[in-house]
């Protein structure tokens, strides 16, 4: 019997692990053959988690007052038959009732503002977090990580340098107990980035991002910056910005980005 086609439904089914083992491996294979479809996959989850981080601080913050007006019973003067104001109603149905209103009218022209105003100031995006959602992206990934694996590393440095129009090579990075898994080609703000992917014994993952889109960028300074749970080392060189991340220690990230950096002087 033929397979199911794969619907979009699959897709973001896929994308929210609510699918079984069988119709997941399905469509991984299907992801797998269709490079577009991935990259539109992998888009949306960036997005997921750049909704995830604008709303987190919400989660956390009290019920508004005024709503806990509107949910409070009336004066016992003014209830004569002693009725519980709204029988069978918690504060907490309340609220979420009034949230999916406020969600139903609104929802969708905020996410549509919300990601309409992203494209437009894509370009302001900084390089760490460029480099951050990236790494939390494609590193938990156990089936396909990298586009390109190490095996075919000179395949790997022919296809990345030219969708970046200039030579680009991974550092090595075993004396530190590093070794590189592959790389693939992502979007960035106005052109197309490389991202090298390593791994250690422990299976501990890292990531180099680099980019090509920092030519008007003077500030060549070797700086670090925390995105969530991401540890990032970046910095300019010309006009090409590198990002090394990792959810590693801090003192740890800056020893491998320092062997990094060295080796890409004298490349």
């Amino acid at each position: 019997m033929s397979k199911l086609p794969i619907t979009e439904a699959d897709l973001h089914a896929y994308l929210d692990a609510e699918l079984p083992a069988a119709r997941r491996a399905e469509v991984e294979d299907y992801l797998a053959a269709n490079p577009a479809e991935a990259e539109r996959v992998r888009a949306w989850q960036a997005q997921k988690l750049e909704l995830a981080a604008l709303f987190a601080p919400v989660l956390d913050e009290p019920l508004p007052e005024n709503l806990r007006a509107l949910a409070a019973p009336p004066p016992a003067a003014v209830d004569v038959q002693k009725r519980p104001f709204l029988p069978g109603w918690s504060l907490q149905r309340l609220a979420a009732g009034l949230l999916v209103a406020l969600l139903g009218g609104v929802g969708g022209w905020f996410v549509h503002a919300r990601f309409e105003a992203a494209d437009r100031q894509a370009q302001m995006m900084p390089l760490p977090r460029q480099a951050a959602v990236a790494h939390v992206v494609f590193s938990p990934d156990v089936r396909r990580p990298v586009e390109i694996s190490a095996e075919q590393e000179d395949q790997l440095v022919a296809w990345l340098s030219k969708r970046l129009g200039t030579p680009v090579r991974p550092p090595r990075l075993g004396a530190l107990g590093y070794e590189l898994i592959g790389g693939r080609l992502l979007p960035g703000n106005s052109g197309p980035v490389a991202q090298f992917m390593y791994h250690d014994a422990s299976g501990q993952r890292l990531t180099l991002y680099v980019t090509t889109e920092n030519a008007a960028n003077r500030d060549t300074g070797f700086r670090f910056a925390r995105e969530g749970p991401v540890n990032v080392f970046y910095w300019i060189d010309g006009r090409f910005g590198y990002a090394l991340s990792a959810g590693i220690d801090k003192g740890e990230l800056a020893r491998v980005a320092s062997a990094v950096y060295d080796q890409l002087e004298h490349q």
